[in-house]
């Protein structure tokens, strides 16, 4: 592929629900551009942006993939994007890189749950956004209700530029609304149209949404205004340059309409991206840091070269494989970049285009281009590359936490070895991701944003790095603490045949509030206790608080004042002070009211609205609490306070309470008193566990 300069490329994401057809739409462009020699379809295999073992058997796209291409003299990075819910953190990673995009509707369903997510992360980065209304040949689908719902939700800036001619089976075309002229196609053709006049069934409503369209485009412009005021109309002319202004303002958002897998509307659309589309010299600017400063970055031609990685993808036979966004300057084969998080040299040797899993090595990239390189030694996604240690950074894109966690272990002892290694390369990946161990319970869990999300790394994980583990549900992180206070005696005494051992002290154990973990007091005088034995009665203390006292659960929020105690000058000895330090804090356990806590989670659900009221009565089920709604548009935010044991299947139950039109996010808030029935249960359970161990 030649080099083409920064004004000649167009970066455009293909953005929207699951199923809309992103992958197929790519399909189609890439045939139609004569990138490909067929219109690969997603239920036959693998097309060129889902080529992953999981996105051909599952037929959905997991993770972002980039096709690049020619078209009338541009360059065209195509970028699809996932549009599950649970991925959808991948799509906004990827949207960092592009400049324009194009939000996927179903001509059935309309927008969708994600449709507004997606809809929120272009406005995030300030990008063009324009409409397809794609799948128009199946049965019940409607251009004109598609239409009502899109403006009803995102105002009437959305505008049709494009109509179709004839529905559901009997879709054929579509008709210009800019020049006023018809396109029609052979269905599953090569994406070529024949162009035609406007047939008489269908001028009446192309003169009234050509009206509307022109009304639109002067209302943004003064001079356009004067001019639909004086003559009725505007120019052709007129027309495309008010609308290339207004689109990329987001004032004006164009509506297109298609059928990707017919391949109805490919040329169409891709007309409008050559034309209409900005280039990455235009107003896009990513978050940065200058010198320490603040600022927003914009594609600079002429400067020094540097690059933002926006992507990484661990190949099990090239490595790891950088995916990155030139920002600055040229970048050429072979050049040499510093990293600026890590200060290391790196060597981009065979710099390359991305189209899907191939890379098409290239002389060089220029500024605003969308490249790929492998094997780079310590580059992570979000890194920045530049060719001198003072540049610009490039800020990466905050993750947000994830929403659920399992517990993850290996079958094997092979396994065991190999999964660290394993996760690793899935990690730098896949930065949504998150594994640790669990202090308390000893677990190592796997987090992510979705019971299928885990499924696919584990996945992953048997066919790409023969790993075989196991998922199941994390222990709960149970806590002990106390509610009254006691005084007691800890005295350890113990004669041998030689120096024995003694050790005496008097504490007073009560309640601390919630979070404060663990005080202690020393309140000896005249020298009851040696100073150099206090610390083992309180390392007592705190190696008995460890193993529980009611369940076995760490003991927590409470203090400890050492008041009074004895010793004997020969047989006092540290550990004999550790030992009465243990005694005494179980006997005060069995005297200041032990109780159970549970973690309890902030737990926050995205929903339509008509599921919100069986969602908030689930809650309550659940032992939670409602504590806020937040009402935009068609949906519903519910903030809820529920104990972490009744979430452990909450993705599940939600995907088919809703079905799969909700999302919900969690994280730990504080820990708070078990009711009495839960806290028996646990306790016996406890119990019953402790006894199985020790028989073993």
């Amino acid at each position: 592929m030649r080099v083409f300069d920064s004004s000649d490329i167009r970066n455009v994401a293909l953005i929207g629900h699951g199923h809309c057809g992103k992958t197929s739409l790519t399909s189609a462009l890439l045939y139609t551009a004569g990138a490909t020699e067929r219109h690969l379809k997603v239920d036959e295999g693998a097309t060129v942006t889902d080529f992953d073992e999981e996105e051909v058997s599952r037929k959905l796209t997991v993770s972002s993939a980039v096709a690049s291409f020619p078209w009338r003299n541009v360059k065209v990075n195509l970028i699809d994007t996932p549009g599950y819910n649970i991925f959808l953190t991948d799509a906004r990673s990827t949207l960092y890189a592009a400049d324009a995009s194009v939000v996927l509707l179903d001509g059935v369903a309309g927008p969708e749950v994600s449709t507004e997510k997606v809809w929120q992360y272009a406005e995030e980065f300030r990008l063009p956004v324009a409409f397809l209304v794609n799948k128009l040949d199946r049965e019940r689908s409607s251009f004109e209700r598609v239409l009502d719902s899109v403006q009803e939700v995102f105002g009437r800036a959305a505008v049709p530029v494009a109509l179709p001619i004839g529905s559901e089976k009997t879709f054929t075309g579509v008709i210009d609304l800019i020049r006023m002229r018809a396109y029609t196609y052979k269905q599953g053709g090569d994406g070529k149209a024949k162009e035609e006049e406007i047939p008489a069934s269908e001028q009446a409503a192309a003169d009234a949404a050509h009206e509307a369209l022109v009304e639109m485009i002067a209302e943004g412009n003064d001079e356009l205004m004067e001019e639909f005021f004086a003559n009725g109309t505007l120019p052709v002319e007129h027309i495309v340059s008010g609308l290339q202004q207004g689109f990329r303002e987001r004032r004006i958002f164009p509506i297109f309409c298609g059928c990707a897998t017919g391949n109805i509307g490919s040329d169409v659309l891709l007309n409008s991206i050559a034309e209409l589309f900005p280039s990455p010299l235009e107003e896009h600017e990513i978050p940065a840091t200058d010198d320490g400063k603040q600022i927003m970055a914009k594609v600079k031609p002429s400067d020094s070269p540097s690059l933002m990685v926006f992507k990484t993808t661990a190949d099990p036979f090239a490595g790891r494989i950088s995916y990155f966004k030139v920002m600055s300057g040229t970048v050429k084969d072979d050049a040499h970049l510093i990293n600026r998080r890590s200060n290391g040299n790196e060597r981009l040797a065979h710099i390359a285009t991305p189209f899907g899993k191939n890379l098409q090595a290239v002389s060089e990239l220029r500024a605003g281009d969308i490249g790929a390189v492998a094997k780079l030694k310590d580059t992570l996604t979000g890194d920045t590359l530049c060719e001198k240690a003072n540049c610009v950074v490039y800020r990466p894109l905050d993750v947000p936490e994830p929403s659920i966690a399992y517990a993850i272990s290996a079958k094997t002892r092979n396994d065991e070895d190999r999964l660290s290694t394993a996760l690793a390369k899935i990690l730098e990946e896949d930065r949504s991701l998150r594994f640790y161990r669990d202090g308390q319970t000893k677990e190592f869990l796997l987090a992510g944003n979705g019971q299928q999300h885990l499924e696919i790394v584990v996945s992953r994980l048997r066919n790409r790095y023969h790993v075989e583990v196991e998922l199941k549900a994390p222990k709960v992180p149970y806590r002990e603490t106390v509610r009254g206070s006691a005084s007691v005696q800890g005295r350890h005494k113990k004669q041998t045949g030689g120096h024995g051992q003694f050790g005496d002290c008097w504490i007073k154990v009560e309640p601390l509030p919630r979070g404060e973990k663990f005080q202690f007091v020393n309140d000896i005088f005249g020298g009851a206790i040696p100073k150099q034995y206090i610390p083992a009665v309180e390392k007592g203390i705190l190696e008995a608080a460890e193993q529980g006292f009611v369940a076995g659960y760490p003991v927590t929020d409470f203090k400890v004042t050492l008041y009074d105690g004895s010793y004997h000058d020969v047989d006092s000895s540290e550990m004999a002070f550790k030992l009465a330090g243990r005694k005494a804090f179980r006997a005060a356990m069995q005297q200041a009211k032990p109780a159970l806590l549970e973690p309890i989670m902030n737990v926050e659900v995205e929903t339509p609205t008509e599921f919100a009221g069986d969602l908030m009565s689930d809650f309550n089920s659940r032992r939670g609490r409602v504590a806020g709604m937040d009402l935009k548009g068609n949906r519903q935010t519910i903030r809820a306070q529920v104990p972490m044991s009744e979430m452990l299947n909450y993705g599940n139950d939600l995907t088919s309470k809703t079905q799969g039109r909700a999302s919900f996010h969690m994280e730990f808030d504080h820990y708070d008193y078990v009711p009495g029935m839960q806290a028996e249960k646990i306790i016996t359970a406890a119990k019953a566990n402790l006894h199985l161990e020790e028989e073993e």
